[in-house]
């Protein structure tokens, strides 16, 4: 029986995670621990799963891997958590593939970012959304990261997107809680923190809910943020969300969420492998030491 849980408010739940694409030592696409991952990320407080995004290593993952890792996530844990598929490439036939072999694969969604290195026109922007959205029947939350794609949706492209019948969610990393407001009030789309440490903040005016990084290490924890929220005790949520924050640190510190992520879930057991594919790659000797005594610190592994 599906439990996934979604409203017009939520269509993807509250809590979701950008999930890594674990790997072996030898770089080949690790799905058991990919299912292992996912089982364990809907055990512990998460309402989806963002599958080959940028904290999955979308752009050094093939087409046939992605979609295999969508299928057994899917398979897994379907039933009981939103699985969203990443279909982003500057190339809108690309694009429009990945979503097609998402959907394929059983996705229940689409994250469709802001076509990035070409810097298109917002007509550009607007007719690739549109053209991917028109792919599928599936879902799709748009994703506002110009720090990586440098393009960033303007408010009337928003406007434009935001009258398509399966755009119904945005993932903001922008960093900008008043646009967000502006744009909560003005497109009725669904609100999502793209940034960890913003969600608060974005929470205040009118978010719906959070993709995160982090919570592959505190999801409990971060649900428990949103019950507070929800209760109307601001405080308690403040309260548990400041707990965490050394985690959040942990994981977003560096500016490389993919490989402190990774990093940190092999340290506690979670990844049998830290494995990255170039240009990307793993955390030297420092940076393991670096990760390993904040985890200690934030009570995630014993000294």
């Amino acid at each position: 029986m599906v439990t996934r849980t979604s409203s017009p408010q939520r269509p993807f739940g509250a809590l979701l995670t950008a999930m890594v694409t674990p790997m072996t030592p030898d770089g080949d696409v690790d799905i058991d621990a990919g299912v292992a991952l996912a089982r364990h990320l809907v055990d512990h407080g998460h309402d989806g799963l963002v599958l080959n995004g940028t904290t999955g290593e979308a752009p050094t993952t093939h087409a046939p891997e992605k979609a295999e890792l969508v299928a057994a996530v899917v398979e897994a844990v379907g039933d009981r958590a939103w699985v969203i598929a990443g279909a982003g490439s500057n190339d809108t036939a690309h694009a429009v593939r990945m979503a097609e072999q998402a959907f394929d694969a059983g996705a229940h969604g689409l994250l469709v970012v802001t076509p990035y290195y070409s810097r298109p026109s917002q007509e550009g922007v607007y007719r690739h959304t549109v053209a991917v959205a028109d792919a599928t029947p599936l879902p799709v939350m748009l994703y506002d990261v110009p720090g990586r794609t440098v393009v960033r949706y303007a408010p009337h492209t928003l406007d434009r997107l935001a009258a398509h019948p399966r755009i119904v969610a945005i993932k903001d990393a922008t960093g900008d809680p008043q646009a967000a407001m502006r744009g909560i009030a003005r497109t009725g789309l669904a609100w999502y923190s793209g940034d960890d440490g913003m969600l608060l903040p974005l929470l205040s005016v009118g978010a719906a809910g959070l993709v995160s990084m982090a919570a592959h290490l505190v999801g409990d924890e971060l649900a428990a943020v949103f019950r507070a929220w929800d209760a109307g005790d601001h405080d308690a949520a403040r309260e548990q969300f400041v707990a965490i924050l050394p985690v959040v640190d942990i994981i977003a510190g560096s500016g490389n969420g993919a490989l402190r992520s990774k990093l940190a879930l092999h340290l506690t057991g979670l990844l049998p492998s830290a494995a990255m594919r170039l240009p990307q790659v793993e955390a030297d000797a420092d940076e393991v030491a670096e990760v390993r005594s904040a985890m200690v610190a934030a009570g995630l592994l014993e000294a």
